[in-house]
């Protein structure tokens, strides 16, 4: 028996995919499909899979072609498998020419030409595209622009900002560029909002009753009374209304989430984080628009405090300093929370440095994450027993900002909720910034 293997994403499967694979089949008499895993898509740069894993393999076993199907999940797995299944032939699409001739030392290797004409990423993109807006004036936005190119089926259209001295060329360069929030609604589909967070309520419901769908900087705003009239309206219009926190996309931050829930380090005691930078101090260029420190980076110290122990804490104390007599800016807050059964505290700075680490502490060990742990690429899992100890290494590209964008582009097309952080978390972060605010459970110092 002749056994051949190939590999593919297989996303939206379609003539072509068939075509080849009839093809491969009939090299031999038994024909192994792997089918690769949405992580190992990831570190090769295909982010924006329209089908899921299990969706994807459904479909190869729909067309009764493949012998047997197996999951892709790291590099290297081709050597591994073709020993594991004693392989005699190994074909792929001829637009790999040359690139696993390496594999000729375990077994035959072929490339057959592909169906002329047609693409998964051809289809995608023909079928399926949001023309999206950007609002505000932060250099951050430079980052956004740069990722969208890479998210197929995002059209960056224009940007809406009273200043653009922050802003890059490709930005400026856009086919709208307008000072008039509604203008620019009127001409995309979705907007991307990075302005001040006071601003954020009166344009997000301006981009909702017109019907746009909203991927927002958290704090998404700046009272709870106000997140519920937004996700009512949000609903009402049938619009995706999505907090951006680009950390919670990061695939080693996932991975940990999951880690936790199985028991890894046993009950968690405590989550302790820290945000901090120096940049606006040393004169960024970014000042007259800086945001203050709690919106900041709060809601990305308070992702994981939330996600791991819940939203049901006893009490919250807020000790904060402001960065000037005015007191526009803080310039450092912490907040210390005590849930039932265990204990967090975020600390954030702009203007005050500490070593920008998450630490997660549990009964059996603990789980370690590096400054800067919100662009979480590797964490470790130690132990009393130091040869318990373990280190996880996932890539990240686009430092979680395409992921985000390709999650909010998905939701956007298929009307689901795809996202990463709960409605209730992002309520509980407007809760928590309207106690800040307002001075409730806050001390100055």
């Amino acid at each position: 028996m002749v056994k051949v293997i190939t590999y593919g994403t297989f996303d939206v499967l379609h003539y072509g995919h068939i075509r080849l694979l009839e093809r491969v089949k009939e090299l031999g008499d038994y024909l192994i499909v792997g089918v690769t895993s949405d992580d190992y898509d990831k570190t090769r740069g295909k982010i924006n899979n329209q089908q899921s894993l299990m969706e994807r393999i459904a479909a190869v076993e729909a067309t009764g072609i493949a012998d047997k199907v197996i999951v892709e999940e790291y590099e290297g797995q081709k050597i591994a498998d073709i020993r594991k299944y004693h392989v005699d032939i190994f074909a792929v699409g001829s637009d790999w020419t040359g690139y696993f001739d390496y594999l000729k030392e375990y077994c035959k290797v072929i490339y057959l030409p592909r169906t002329v004409g047609i693409s998964s990423s051809e289809i995608r993109h023909s079928q399926r595209s949001l023309s999206l807006g950007l609002t505000g004036e932060s250099n951050f936005l430079n980052k956004v622009a740069t990722e969208c190119r890479v998210v197929n089926g995002i059209n960056l259209k224009g940007i809406c900002a009273q200043d653009t001295e922050l802003l890059s060329y490709e930005i400026r360069d856009l086919p709208v560029v307008t000072k008039n929030f509604n203008e620019l609604l009127s001409y995309v589909d979705a907007v991307y909002i990075r302005s001040q967070p006071a601003v954020h309520y009166e344009q997000i419901k301006a981009a909702l009753k017109a019907g746009k769908h909203v991927l927002c900087e958290a704090p998404r705003t700046l009272s709870v009374s106000q997140w519920d009239e937004l996700a009512a309206l949000a609903e009402e219009n049938n619009a995706v209304l999505m907090d951006a926190i680009k950390t919670a996309y990061a695939t080693a931050y996932e991975r940990l989430l999951l880690l936790l829930k199985a028991g890894k380090i046993g009950d968690i005691i405590s989550v302790d984080a820290t945000c901090t930078s120096l940049a606006h101090s040393l004169g960024s260029g970014e000042k007259k628009y800086e945001w203050d420190n709690i919106y900041e980076w709060g809601p990305t110290a308070l992702l994981p405090v939330l996600q791991i122990l819940g939203t049901g804490y006893k009490e919250v104390k807020i000790v904060t300093r402001h960065a000037d007599k005015e007191k526009k800016h803080d310039s450092f807050t912490k907040m210390e929370f005590i849930y039932p059964e265990a204990v967090a505290s975020i600390k954030t700075g702009n203007g005050v440095k500490s070593e920008g680490e998450l630490v997660i502490s549990g009964t059996k060990g603990y789980l370690y994450v590096p400054a800067p742990w919100w662009k979480t690429d590797y964490f470790e899992t130690r132990y009393e027993n130091p040869e318990m100890n373990r280190r996880y290494f996932y890539q990240l590209d686009g430092e979680g900002i395409r992921y985000e964008l390709v999650t909010f582009a998905k939701a956007a097309f298929s009307g689901e909720n795809f996202y990463n952080i709960a409605p209730e978390i992002s309520r509980v972060i407007s809760r928590l910034m309207e106690k800040f605010v307002c001075g409730i459970d806050v001390v100055e110092i």
